[in-house]
């Protein structure tokens, strides 16, 4: 399973830089940035979002989704292989799949946005702004929930903390000893 995550995170890096070409290298829109606004100077108008989402819409949305999958396979990366049981990648693969699910919310909505003109609205914002508001950072929390309530179960365990323990005391004696014969 070492492999696939090394594979998975090399892979990911390598299209995440093709995409990043394909980006570049796609026609280019009139104002891209948009346009200056005619009454408040410092502001700008948005662009033609539709036209600059043809050219480049598909490609923002598989780089996040491969940026997704590059940091759940980095964070498996940082657990001792010991630990990598097939409940702990049960728990990265929900993580992942949360993440994606949010991200298809945002994309797709704000797609609709563009194509229909018209949203409608979750506490206070547009629902593709909602989505990346609220749902955004709750799709990490899987995340975060495997590294504390997990932590003694995968990251640092008993063992682990007995295991240190034993090599603190040996030190300790060692040093005791190596002082003691000066």
């Amino acid at each position: 399973m070492l492999r696939l995550t090394i594979l998975l995170i090399f892979a990911s890096a390598v299209l995440m830089s093709v995409l990043l070409v394909a980006i570049m290298l796609a026609d280019s829109v009139p104002n891209p940035a948009g346009m200056p606004h005619p009454v408040n100077p410092g502001m700008q108008i948005g662009g033609d979002a539709s036209l600059r989402q043809q050219h480049i819409g598909i490609y923002g949305f598989l780089f996040q989704g491969l940026f997704y999958l590059l940091v759940v396979s980095l964070c498996v990366l940082g657990v001792a292989k010991r630990y990598r049981t097939t409940t702990f990648y049960l728990c990265m693969g929900l993580s992942l799949l949360s993440m994606w699910l949010v991200w298809w919310q945002i994309f797709t909505h704000h797609q609709n946005f563009i194509v229909t003109g018209e949203t409608n609205y979750f506490m206070g914002f547009p629902i593709a702004t909602a989505w990346l508001v609220y749902g955004h950072w709750l799709s990490a929390v899987p995340l975060i929930l495997i590294y504390t309530i997990g932590f003694h179960h995968f990251i640092y365990t008993e063992e682990d903390a007995a295991r240190f323990n034993r090599l603190l005391k040996e030190t300790r004696a060692e040093s005791s000893q190596s002082k003691a014969t000066h």
